[in-house]
């Protein structure tokens, strides 16, 4: 099957998105990228080739007439027995690391009290995994980092000992290891777990569904076996020129955010992108094209990484800022987004006894003031508009974005996708369809 790939490579996150030959998307991945654009592409790139593989699995059974009604109660239990195993594979690696770095000299004189305190650590976070994954559960996060994190700093004050073995030296092991199983990148991972995810999956499934067992085992391997090819990948982003590209697969993330959106919304004609360096303003005409855009310098004020910033200086994980700010009753006014005053104005307001919720609030204001101000520089706001990148989850910003659009626009559209985090990965994608496009016909 041929496909195409777009890849953008941002410096909190790396996304890409799969085409088929159609236009149509049938992939998405997403990674953590840890400064290590490399591995990140090639993680992000076996992710979306694993989810084009479920996409695969989907279509099969929706042209399938006797699975008619049951694809969803099918593939929701597969997709979380396969993360389950995905999951249970990268604690192994884990386990594995943590032994080896604990054979390091200086751990020689209590090396067997710490190999006993890791092994009961492991064997707890293994315990978990299902309850991770299970149908009702709510995740801070989908990347194992955060998951094994949460999970081993819990348990290592468990079993930490001051006598023995401290609560810094298994953290220590921790910080040593997590990188390295991080960016151990693999290949095949629906080859290697799909079948004992789909035999968890009709273990535990309704009759109907397990009658059709010998269909769906037939369905899987033929989506197993189905080979990619891949016939185009152009790549964009903060870290674009860490990719191993040719230059004529690099694009803009102007570009590609621009023809994302037009994609998503063909109406748009003013894009907003807020990502973790950068925040663009970009005005598109009825093909996409851009006519227009304004971007900040090269400071982070009022970016993503602000928000991260933030949310470290008050001990909170950055999905619960947005939702603390909505509590605000009385929202604080922020002079300066700058991300090297902030931890010093969000101390002094504290230590004034503002409340959390009304900073907060205050500082998503100032951070949309802050992208109006290149949103008028870059043509103004046309009727339908876009907001994309990582910030258009957050529900404060956005509350934030509309007050300011209506006050000083008057009414506008706002479109704002579930899937707004993939828009530039999703133009660097149809820039490689019009590539491949372009060979084909020459």
């Amino acid at each position: 099957m041929e496909i195409v790939l777009g890849i953008d490579l941002g410096s909190t996150t790396t996304k890409a998105v799969a085409l088929d030959r159609a236009g149509r998307v049938i992939g998405r991945g997403i990674t953590n990228t840890r400064s290590n654009y490399e591995v990140a592409s090639q993680i992000v790139r076996e992710e979306a080739l694993v989810q084009s593989r479920f996409e695969l699995v989907r279509q099969a059974l929706a042209a399938d007439p006797e699975f008619t009604g049951m694809e969803n109660k099918f593939l929701g239990p597969l997709a979380r027995n396969f993360r389950r195993q995905q999951h249970l594979e990268q604690l192994n690696h884990l386990e594995s690391a943590l032994h080896r770095h604990a054979g390091a000299p200086r751990y020689a004189s209590n090396r067997d009290a710490i190999n006993e305190s890791l092994k009961r650590i492991c064997d707890s976070m293994r315990s978990r995994v299902a309850e991770h994954f299970s149908e009702l559960a709510v995740r801070k996060s989908d990347f194992f980092r955060d998951l094994a994190a949460a999970d081993y700093m819990q348990l290592a004050e468990q079993c930490s000992d001051p006598k023995r073995i401290s609560f810094d030296v298994l953290c220590g092991l921790f910080d040593a290891t997590i990188l390295e199983v991080e960016n151990a990148a693999t290949d095949d991972a629906f080859g290697r777990h799909a079948a004992a995810a789909l035999e968890q999956t009709l273990a535990t499934a309704p009759a109907a569904i397990r009658e059709r067992a010998p269909s769906l085992r037939s369905t899987i391997t033929s989506v197993r076996s189905l080979e990619f090819r891949i016939v185009g990948m152009v790549g964009t982003g903060y870290g674009r020129q860490r990719l191993p590209f040719p230059k004529e697969q690099i694009r803009s993330e102007i570009l590609c955010h621009g023809l994302g959106a037009h994609a998503m919304f063909p109406g748009t004609r003013t894009v907003l992108d807020i990502g973790g360096q950068d925040t663009k303003a970009i005005q598109v005409d009825a093909a996409g094209i851009v006519t227009s855009f304004q971007m900040n310098d090269r400071c982070a004020a009022g970016c993503g990484r602000y928000l991260g910033y933030i949310a470290d200086e008050m001990n909170l994980g950055l999905h619960e800022l947005g939702t603390l700010a909505q509590e605000s009753t009385c929202s604080v006014k922020i002079n300066s987004t700058c991300t090297v005053f902030a931890g010093a104005e969000l101390r002094d307001r504290l230590s004034l006894g503002q409340k959390q919720s009304d900073i907060l609030a205050g500082l998503h204001r100032a951070i949309m003031l802050r992208a109006m101000s290149l949103l008028a520089r870059s043509g103004g706001i046309s009727n339908e508009f876009t907001f994309a990148g990582g910030v258009a989850r957050n529900p404060a910003a956005v509350s934030a974005l509309e007050n300011l659009v209506r006050h000083n626009y008057g009414e506008r559209t706002l479109n704002i996708s579930s899937e707004s985090i993939y828009t530039g990965a999703l133009g660097a994608a149809l820039f490689a369809l019009r590539d491949a496009a372009g060979d084909r016909a020459a």
